[in-house]
């Protein structure tokens, strides 16, 4: 083989490794980062409790319809993982969370580990109502419904809504970011919750403010207009908040059929996808002033990956080994 032959075919060698090299590193760029998963406390609103209820007529938990806003904004813009609420709202059931929990960072981050989250999201409405101006023209009509509709004058509202919300991380209930919103409405002739053409109104305690009869309303209007602005503030944290390293630990609760169920599911933060190491303990060491167990020793037998999950236990596929066997330990590989 002469020299150029022989230069040739090493110049076809350092093309091809060099496109190897390219073709991973691509791959590693497309493979997605898994999003931070979040999740939206209903928002805190004894600031403004007297407000509203003069507003509606009745107590409303106007922060639950706040909080609902913001999880949908959030999940059409898709930068978080967001808990959707039947989880959440089991979760604070069983572990009987308060209203006046709502903004407290501690009670935040110790639902948040629960749940497997990297942050909870938190917050407060610091205004939410508005004011009525009428400039007479004549006559003394009496107000209607404290509004002050009636006599021969023009009237103008004005609705504001204000709310701030704090992310909050799940580890130390340290605030890692806040963010603001106030949105405002203007309109002439109308009351803070008139002009929604056939809006049902509120009930039971509540109101649907996704509702496109209330979005309509003055208020409502102020209300995405607040909304809208905190949502960007919150997607823009994104950047302050870390992304945990989730350990998933249990146990094999049965092997049936070439698959592998474990006593650990959703609410550990385990997802389908993850993959697990399956391992034996072979040997327990313990403390010799206790009797305690402070370490066990263990072999492993082979990897499993979760291919069916609900909130308490999840079904696995084997990628490798053999031998599993019930008790034995788990413990997350990837997440």
């Amino acid at each position: 083989m002469n020299r150029t032959t022989k230069n040739f075919l090493s110049m076809v060698m350092l093309l091809l490794a060099g496109s190897l090299v390219l073709a991973d590193c691509a791959f590693a760029q497309d493979k997605p980062a898994r999003k931070k998963r979040v999740a939206v406390f209903d928002f805190e609103y004894g600031t403004v409790h007297s407000h509203v209820s003069a507003l509606f007529g009745s107590d409303v938990d106007v922060g639950r319809g706040i909080a609902d806003l913001i999880v949908k904004r959030l999940v059409q813009d898709g930068t978080y993982s967001v808990i959707e609420r039947k989880a959440l709202d089991k979760i604070l059931a069983e572990q009987n969370f308060s209203t006046s929990d709502r903004a407290n960072p501690a009670s935040a981050a110790r639902i948040g580990k629960i749940l497997g989250l990297d942050a909870i999201i938190i917050g407060s409405i610091t205004q939410f109502g508005g004011e009525t101006k009428e400039t007479k023209v004549g006559g003394a009509g009496a107000g209607i419904g404290g509004f002050g509709i009636g006599g021969f004058g023009k009237k103008k509202t004005k609705a504001i809504v204000s709310v701030d919300a704090r992310m909050v991380d799940i580890d130390t209930a340290e605030i890692l970011h806040v963010a603001e919103g106030k949105g405002e409405s203007k309109r002439e002739s109308t009351s803070l919750i008139g002009g929604g053409g056939g809006w049902g109104g509120w009930g039971a305690g509540g109101v649907d403010f996704s509702t496109k009869g209330f979005e309509e309303t003055i208020i409502g209007e102020a209300v995405k207009a607040a909304v809208d602005q905190l949502s960007t503030g919150l997607v823009a944290g994104n950047t302050r908040l870390q992304t945990r390293t989730i350990v998933v630990e249990g146990l094999v609760a049965a092997v049936e059929s070439g698959l592998v169920i474990l006593n650990v599911g959703a609410k550990t933060g385990l997802k389908v996808g993850d993959q697990l190491s399956v391992e034996r303990v072979t040997r327990e060491i313990k403390d010799p002033a206790t009797g305690q167990v402070i370490r066990r020793m263990t072999s492993k037998l082979g990897v499993i990956e979760v291919t069916e999950i609900d909130d308490v236990s999840a079904v696995c596929k084997i990628i490798s080994g053999t031998d599993f066997k019930v008790g034995d330990m788990v413990k997350t590989v990837t997440q």
